[in-house]
């Protein structure tokens, strides 16, 4: 039987070509394919650094404080005042009010401390009051503890008798070390409860209002607690207020309310 020899070579090629594929097939499925079918790019986010950290509503981050304003407040780069949270110090600058005892001494040092410097801020609750400032716990390297230890600002003007607890909920994270502080700095005289003797007065006196019509007393329970007392209340005229404390005088229920008080259980 006779072959047609172009048929022949016809058919031959067929199945090589069938044979081709095959073995392509096998490898393609077997191994992995030279050409990638899709690729995905890395996705790299650009971090600030320290200095470039935004000053904002919520802000909490580390920044170069550019003055002491007096003893519990600063400013930072950008110009935003700070305030610190959980503390209060005799006022310096306040035009309402005299220089009180020990101001300068607690300007003095809380400059020390933190004018020039980088320090991180924590926010609580609250993030700024009245004036505008932000409510802050400060911290800063403390260079007699050695690399990477830091004090907390806030407490160190306690301990040393600097500053008196000022408690104001809701931001009270740290109360509980102010008071501990305070006792402690009380105790041992130092600072302005050596230099600022309170003198004791009748606990049946009742004192005068600063402003008329202002006799709603703002007192701090020794607990840090900020109660209020009206004329009528049980407790109002053996309750003594000390501005040093924290305390202070209110002319409505309201504006005592709005400032974190709570009105006293002995009233009408």
């Amino acid at each position: 039987m006779k072959i047609d020899k172009k048929n022949f070579v016809f058919g031959i090629g067929i199945f090589l070509l069938l044979l081709g594929s095959f073995i392509l097939g096998r490898i393609s499925k077997d191994g992995k394919s030279p050409i990638p079918t899709s690729t995905t790019a890395p996705i790299i986010t650009s971090l600030p650094s320290l200095t470039e950290t935004p000053i904002s509503s919520s802000v909490s981050g580390t920044f170069k404080v550019t003055r002491a304003v007096d003893g519990d407040t600063i400013e930072i780069e950008g110009g935003e005042k700070v305030r610190y949270i959980g503390i209060d110090t005799p006022e310096t600058v306040d035009p309402r009010k005299p220089v009180q005892c020990f101001g300068i001494e607690a300007s003095k040092k809380n400059k020390e401390l933190v004018e020039g410097k980088t320090v991180r801020l924590e926010k609580d609750i609250t993030d700024r009051d009245k004036y505008s400032r932000l409510l802050r716990y400060v911290w800063v390297d403390d260079p007699l503890a050695g690399s990477g230890q830091v004090l907390f600002v806030n407490l160190e003007l306690v301990k040393q008798g600097f500053a008196n607890s000022y408690s104001y909920p809701p931001d009270i994270k740290y109360q509980k070390e102010f008071l501990a502080a305070e006792t402690e700095a009380r105790e041992a005289e130092r600072g302005l409860w050596k230099a600022c003797p309170v003198v004791a007065t009748p606990t049946i006196k009742v004192q005068e209002a600063p402003r008329s019509g202002c006799d709603i007393k703002g007192n701090i329970s020794t607990s840090g607690e900020k109660i209020y007392h009206l004329s009528g209340c049980g407790s109002y005229a053996k309750t003594q207020i000390d501005e040093k404390r924290g305390e202070r005088w209110f002319c409505s229920e309201k504006e005592a309310q709005e400032a974190g008080w709570r009105k006293a259980l002995n009233c009408p």
